[in-house]
């Protein structure tokens, strides 16, 4: 099964109003869709997660080894990070159907819960009758042994039990802390519960936490998603334009595409939100290729740059290109130099004739 990504597309905020018959509200008219344009059969960047549009990279076949392999370790923690649309929930649902039809699979998707919240969603994902007194205080000890009774029996039948929690840098301490104790429900030969933790970054530093070292030493196999690289990107897009229906050729020119990987830093999501949008400045254009100054105006759409909100789409790519120039002015400046120079080199100069916000946006600007 193939999954797409889900990304959040951002409606713009100057749709043209219709003329309308003097009386009567005007309407919205919605802009024209890009897709007949480019010859398209479906968007290729939309906010539905269609499964065909699943892009593996490298990077996400090495996670999906590392997660099976975790899985063949039949205990303890298997760890997937990686930064804000990097593809986490991609590689997951690809696991998700290779798991093998024997595994038990209890999904929290809001880890912002209790210990006693925790044991009720497994048992409610597993399928496992609740103590009448589920809701009372103190009720984790009678969850726990509902859990371990329906583990052992499910072990009887030659079934197994994973515990995905989605979004894990979220859990408390004490969560994380149940987790690793019901990792520790075991028969004389193998654990019941295996744990997929699935977070940002931050998981990995609250793992590090003196607290949670029972846990980081359960951890079985572990991968950190990296960002696409440049090659990776312009693959990306070339695949989700085919599947698109897309059979010319590829509408991004080289420095479009080289622009898209720096302004996104490889990020799937953002990605798609960018290309989205300069592939709707391209057909309200009537332009086939999709070039790197349109890439800048779509930029300055739908990213938060400062500096770059209260100009025109020319003035956005005049700056976001001036901006990147002066940088580079300033390194090869500061490589000139002689070190006891190159830590007095000037920054800006005040009054300079670009946005006084420009300093911030360029720090902004990958």
């Amino acid at each position: 099964m193939q999954v797409g990504l889900a990304i959040d597309v951002p409606v713009p905020v100057d749709v043209p109003f219709s003329r309308e018959p003097q009386g009567r509200a005007p309407r919205l008219c919605c802009p024209p869709m890009y897709e007949s344009f480019f010859g398209l059969a479906r968007e290729p960047f939309s906010v539905a997660p269609d499964p065909r549009f699943l892009y593996l990279s490298k990077q996400h076949r090495d996670a999906l080894g590392y997660l099976n392999y975790g899985l063949r370790r039949a205990g303890g923690f298997v760890l997937l990070t990686g930064e804000i649309g990097a593809g986490k929930t991609t590689v997951w649902r690809a696991f998700l159907e290779q798991l093998p039809p024997r595994l038990d699979v209890a999904y929290v998707v809001n880890p912002k819960m209790s210990v006693q919240a925790l044991l009720k969603r497994l048992c409610e994902s597993l399928q496992v009758e609740l103590p009448a007194d589920a809701d009372r205080p103190g009720a984790e000890a009678d969850l726990i042994d509902a859990l371990h009774g329906h583990l052992l029996l499910a072990h009887a039948q030659g079934r197994r039990t994973l515990v995905v929690v989605d979004e894990a840098q979220a859990l408390a301490l004490p969560v994380l802390e149940q987790l690793r104790l019901l990792t520790n429900l075991v028969t004389n030969e193998d654990k019941l519960v295996q744990v997929l933790l699935i977070g940002q970054p931050e998981l990995r530093q609250l793992l590090e936490h003196p607290e949670m070292a029972p846990v980081a030493q359960r951890i079985v196999a572990r991968f950190h998603l990296q960002t696409l690289s440049r090659d990776e990107t312009e693959a990306y897009l070339i695949h989700r334009l085919t599947v698109a229906g897309l059979t010319g050729p590829l509408p991004f020119e080289d420095e479009a595409i080289r622009r898209i990987h720096r302004l996104c830093r490889g990020t799937p999501r953002r990605i798609n939100v960018l290309c989205d949008r300069a592939m709707t400045l391209a057909a309200e254009r009537g332009q086939h290729r999709v070039d790197r100054t349109l890439v800048d105006q779509a930029a300055s759409q739908v990213f938060d740059l400062p500096g770059l909100r209260q100009l025109g789409p020319r003035q956005a790519a005049r700056w976001v290109a001036g901006g990147a120039a002066a940088a580079l002015a300033v390194f090869a400046l500061t490589r000139l130099l002689p070190p006891w120079q190159a830590a007095a080199a000037p920054g800006p100069v005040a009054g300079a004739s670009t946005p006084s916000a420009a300093p911030a946006a360029s720090a902004a600007v990958p």
